[in-house]
């Protein structure tokens, strides 16, 4: 079930400004909303009273988050046009404004996987609140994800937390030998691993250097592209 949300108020501060739309029938409301949220340090991307042109303008402004009602001009509620936008801009933080809670309001916002429903008449803090903590919220995971993943070259990453090899956010399948090659490389990224530290993690046991060769060789293969370099006489690295 979606919460109605009563957040304590902690201290945040607006890095760069967030774009925030205001979908709201009640023009004289979504100028008040406006001046609130400006006052805040947010930018306030757009202003729709109609659910179609709200879907068309966010799709051009693209907002971090848009504070929808439930009811709208147009031919579909806030309901169905959040439904819409949730397929077209699948990160924005979508909070329902409504002086409305039944079952069905509540299943739409459900369905649009809403972040907060906060009924009106409108409280000032509730409303900066649930902002405050659905865009921290939104930017700790990312910088949570950026952790996990490390930068190699030609736009590869490792993601530590699922050991996988992606590139342009599609993982590349490798066998158990390679991943644990490439994960050791690149957890020492900028630093040389030696042929005798390479063999143990991927074999468990020192091999001969042609058989270290002929796995890189095949991982270079695998992935198309040269990112291990081969330090005479040392071991391999992989520089960022």
């Amino acid at each position: 079930m979606l919460p109605t949300v009563k957040f304590l108020i902690r201290s945040f501060e607006v890095n760069e400004k967030k774009r925030v739309f205001i979908a709201e029938d009640d023009l004289l409301s979504a100028e008040y909303l406006k001046r609130l949220l400006e006052n805040e340090g947010y930018e306030v991307s757009g202003i729709s009273d109609n659910a179609e042109k709200t879907l068309q303008l966010c799709k051009e402004v693209k907002p971090d988050a848009i504070l929808m009602d439930i009811i709208l001009k147009g031919r579909l509620t806030g309901s169905e046009a959040a439904l819409e936008l949730r397929q077209i801009l699948p990160s924005c933080k979508i909070i329902f404004l409504t002086a409305y809670a039944e079952k069905e309001m509540v299943e739409y916002a459900e369905m649009s996987k809403a972040y907060a429903y906060l009924m009106k008449p409108y409280r000032e803090k509730e409303i900066l609140a649930t902002l405050r903590v659905a865009l921290t919220h939104d930017q700790e995971q990312a910088e949570r994800q950026n952790k996990e993943l490390i930068e190699l070259k030609d736009g590869f990453f490792f993601d530590t937390s699922n050991r996988r090899l992606v590139k342009n956010g599609k993982e590349i399948p490798l066998t158990s030998k390679k991943l644990r090659l490439i994960e050791l490389l690149a957890k020492n990224k900028n630093s040389t691993v030696s042929n005798e530290q390479i063999c143990l993690e991927v074999w468990r046991e020192v091999k001969s250097d042609n058989t270290l060769r002929s796995l890189i060789h095949r991982f270079r293969n695998t992935i198309g592209a040269d990112i291990i370099t081969n330090v005479n006489g040392v071991g391999y690295t992989i520089t960022a």
